[in-house]
């Protein structure tokens, strides 16, 4: 899979972006909403997965609902340290289609990027979806 990562804090980003490398993704990474808006306008990802807080006057919901805007329909999961329902809420009715609560483990993230991209793939394929 071809993702990006948007994460402001070093470490979590440096564990998911080698994570993700090792089981064999194409990983491109921004620290910031700014970078990370820029480039998921200019590339075609399978996933992209953002923080909800970032530096540079964006949170992931604000750059996820511009994207939405300018129809990038690819999938979108948030991993955040923001675990209350309403931020939940908030960042799937941003458009994300999935949310995820830091910090989390690769044997749970690498299935659900694998079944958002997948959904994409069906829908590609001029199949119904179920």
């Amino acid at each position: 899979m071809y993702l990006l990562v948007v994460e402001d804090d070093a470490e979590v980003a440096t564990f998911l972006v080698l994570g993700l490398r090792e089981a064999g993704h194409i990983v491109e990474y921004a620290s910031n909403a700014a970078d990370g808006l820029a480039i998921a306008l200019k590339k075609h990802f399978d996933v992209i997965m953002l923080d909800r807080m970032l530096p540079g006057g964006n949170d992931g919901a604000t750059i996820l609902t511009a994207l939405r805007a300018s129809g990038v329909n690819t999938p979108a999961l948030f991993l955040s340290g923001l675990g209350e329902l309403s931020d939940w809420v908030e960042g799937l009715q941003a458009g994300g289609d999935d949310y995820l609560v830091k910090p989390v483990s690769m044997a749970e993230l690498l299935p659900r990027l694998e079944a958002l991209a997948n959904k994409t793939r069906q829908n590609d394929s001029g199949l119904l979806a179920k």
